[in-house]
This record gives C-alpha cells, structure tokens and sequence, in this order.
C-alpha cells in the first residue's frame, strides 16, 4: 500500500520534533501535527520559562548579599509585567527557531489535534493522511484532584501569566514542579504557603538531599507543611480564596497553585480505535522499540512510563529514528541519568540514592561534607551546602552522587560523564580541584561518614 508519509508524528514537543527531524534526515517521508504550541511543555510552560523565572527570583537575594562585598543601593523592586512579557518574547523566538527546525529537515507541519482514525490513518483538522507507522509523542498536562473549589485553582500551565503578581501564593504539591515554584515565588516576593499531605518532599530523591533541602527552603522564608490536606477553597468577596484545611484552620491567599502530578495527554486522541494498552499509572505501554501494542504505532516521552524529563525525550526521538530509518538497534541506557530541581538552593542528583544503593549494594561507603560557601562567608546568608559521593566498597565504582547547592545542576553534568564512564573513588581521588570552588570538594573527600 502507498501511504502520503513513512511516519507520522502527533505532538511536536521535544521527543516528537527529534523524531520527525532525524527520521526525514535518514530519508523517511514526515509529518507532525500540533494543537497548541510549537516546542511542547518545556520551551512553553516547563522547563525555558521556570528556568527564566527562577534566575529573576535569585536576584532578590543578591541584592541583599551585595552588601556585604560593598555594594550599597536602595532595596531593589521588582516589576512582574517586565519579566512576563520578556518570558513570552522569548518563547515566541523559541517557538519560530522549532518551526524552523521543521521546515528545514523537509517535515511537513500539520496545524490542528492528531486524533487517530486506525492503526495507518490520523486525521487533522478534517483531513485524514496515511502513514506506515504513527508516532504518539503528545506528552503530558498538569492534573488537579477533584474537591470542592478546584475550579479557583490553577496549574503550573498558567501560572508564568498571571495578570497580578500575588502577595500570597498557597502551593500544593511536594513533587519537584512544587518545590521549584514555592521558591520562585518566594524568591519574587510574595509570601508562599507550601501544603503537602506527605511527611517529606521530592519523593524518590535521596532522604538526606530532600531533608537538607526543606531546611534551607524553610530558612529562606518558605512556610512549609506537611501532612496538611485542602479540604475546600472558598472564593471570598475580595477575589482573595480561603483554603480550608481537614486537619482544621484555614489559609487566604491571592492565587492557589496546584501541582500535584501530571497524567498523559491522552483525551481526543483516538485510542479507542486502535488496539493500545494502557500501563496502571494510565501511560500508553510501549516495549524497548517504543512500540505499542499496536504494531504500526510507537509512542515516547511523558506519555510512557519512563522518566518524564525533556533530554530523556530528546534521546527517545533519535533512538527511535535511528533503529526505524538508520538500521541501528533501538537501545537507551536510563542508568546514571543527571536530574536538578530548581529550587534555591538547587539539587543536583545523578546515580542512586542512599537508600537503593544500600538496598542494591553489600558495602556502601558515604562520603559526606557540608559547609557555608566561600560567598557567603561575607555575603550574610546563612545558606549551606550539601555533598555526598556513594561508593560500593567492594569495586570502588562511584554509584550515586548528590547535592544541594549553588548551581548543583551545572556540577553535576560533568559529575555525570564521570558516572556514565564507570569512575571510582580512586579516578575523583586523583582529579586535581579548581580552587576555589565548591565543584572541588567531590574531588577533596577522603574520609568516609559513620552515621
């Protein structure tokens, strides 16, 4: 059967545009649809504009610290409006640069939502095309538990745009998407509330990191609790909302945030006329070729169930390609794969965490250090930093390196070359520091920590 394309690609994100690109690179015949907007969830509403509004919540603090190395000033005001319309300034390059990308590599940009006729046919925008193999690259969206007043709430997707700064913010949630807006906003100025039902933040990140980094959150004038559940939010007459909590009292704030997970984006996909299994969790099942149950169809990114982060999608997409249109056997190692949050301090993370390493692992030795940085000997924050190398004794093989930190996220890539190459305790022993720096203390830790 002659189809109009090789493949067609629904969900122009990060893992789609890859796809696409590198599949019409190798000669394949591509198209790509999309709904909203070019460049998915991270140039839009993730990771480009949260990066940009965490380096304007970091400001605040630098005014202050100034100070102390001598810089005098009147206290420093901030203007929301200046760095919303910048952020969307950028955004809307960004957006043009992925077009771009497209056109390019000869791929053909379909304007409208994919939705999936049969297992060779998508239609868009009223018009049905033919492909030898789909690709579902759709990604996911914020979800918000139902509750009485969860119409007042909003989802990280809307928060970069708020017409008026707030005063007071209420965050829900206790995952990374939580932490990282608690500081944001903390950091612009507005008093922030973070309520988690949990006994502890960033589940799955090391116990120590996540302990050590609600300390220094709290320190920064976070007010954050645990195992504290919304029971309702009222909208009072003022426009502010009052947030009942089951635990008893209650909270008022301008703006209620709510970021509480993310499911795939799978409405209005067409799904039930094709034959694709779900996993539990609601994600589309794929096998190691990204392959759905249905043969012609192949799905990546957030709306499987691996690791929902942007260059993990980026390295589906050029897997995928390259075992489809290059001949090359479709195989991605997830081992050692660095992660930050953005919170401030920030976490970088890279290997297992204590507690899988010696699940995993006879002899784990720690190597622990924590200190006040250099900058802030003077600076007057009472900010602290954190460091800790895992190492299995038996092989000296480095197996989980974490931080809490300034500019952890930095660090830790190259930390994690030196992982993904297989580094012991003897290799970081034998690195010469830069000094001074606080990347030097992985490379200076000589003796283990007995807790």
């Amino acid at each position: 059967m002659q189809y109009d394309y090789d493949l067609f690609v629904i969900g122009a994100g990060s893992g789609g545009v890859r796809a696409s690109r590198m599949s019409a690179s190798y000669g394949a015949r591509v198209a790509i649809c999309e709904d909203l907007y070019l460049g998915g969830t991270c140039v839009n509403v993730g990771c480009v504009p949260k990066k940009l509004y965490v380096y304007a919540s970091e400001y605040s603090s630098h005014y202050r610290e100034a100070k102390g190395f001598g810089w005098q000033s009147a206290e420093a005001q901030f203007d929301w409006t200046t760095l919303r319309q910048n952020k969307s300034t950028e955004i809307s390059r960004l957006n043009g640069i992925y077009g771009g990308i497209l056109d390019r590599a000869n791929v053909d940009l379909k304007e409208g939502r994919g939705r999936i006729v049969n297992a060779h046919t998508v239609e868009v925008a009223g018009q049905n095309y033919t492909a030898e193999r789909i690709l579902l690259a759709v990604g996911g969206r914020p979800f918000i538990p139902d509750f009485t007043g969860n119409e007042y709430v909003l989802s990280s997707n809307e928060i970069f745009d708020l017409a008026v700064f707030p005063k007071r913010l209420v965050v829900v949630g206790g995952g990374y998407i939580a932490v990282e807006f608690a500081g944001i906003f903390n950091g612009m100025g507005s008093q922030v509330t973070q309520l988690h039902r949990g006994d502890h933040i960033l589940d799955g990140f090391d116990e120590e990191i996540r302990q050590f980094a609600a300390t220094e959150m709290v320190k920064k004038g976070i007010d954050l609790r645990l195992e504290t559940h919304v029971d309702a939010i009222e909208k009072q007459d003022d426009g502010t909302f009052k947030i009942n909590l089951k635990e008893g009292g209650e909270i008022v704030a301008d703006v209620v945030l709510y970021a509480t997970g993310r499911k795939p984006q799978l409405t209005d996909l067409g799904l039930e006329n094709v034959n694709i299994a779900l996993t539990d969790s609601g994600h589309v099942a794929v096998n190691d070729n990204f392959q759905t149950s249905e043969q012609s169809i192949y799905a990546l990114g957030d709306m499987t169930p691996g690791m929902a982060l942007t260059p993990v999608a980026l390295e589906e997409g050029m897997a995928l390609a390259k075992s489809l249109y290059n001949n090359e056997p479709c195989k991605l190692d997830y081992s050692n794969i660095a992660t930050t949050v953005f919170c401030q301090p920030n976490i970088g993370t890279v290997g297992m965490t204590e507690q899988q390493a010696r699940s995993e692992y006879t002899n784990v030795v720690k190597y622990r250090s924590e200190f006040r940085s250099m900058k802030h000997t003077i600076s007057g924050s009472a900010e602290r930093t954190l460091m800790k190398l895992l190492v299995d004794d038996d092989t000296d093989k480095v197996i989980g390196v974490h931080m809490v930190g300034a500019d952890a996220g930095e660090i830790m890539q190259g930390i994690a070359i030196a992982l993904k190459a297989g580094a012991t305790k003897a290799d970081f022993d034998a690195t010469v520091g830069i000094h001074p720096t606080a990347a030097e203390e992985f490379v200076t830790m000589r003796d283990p920590t007995v807790d």
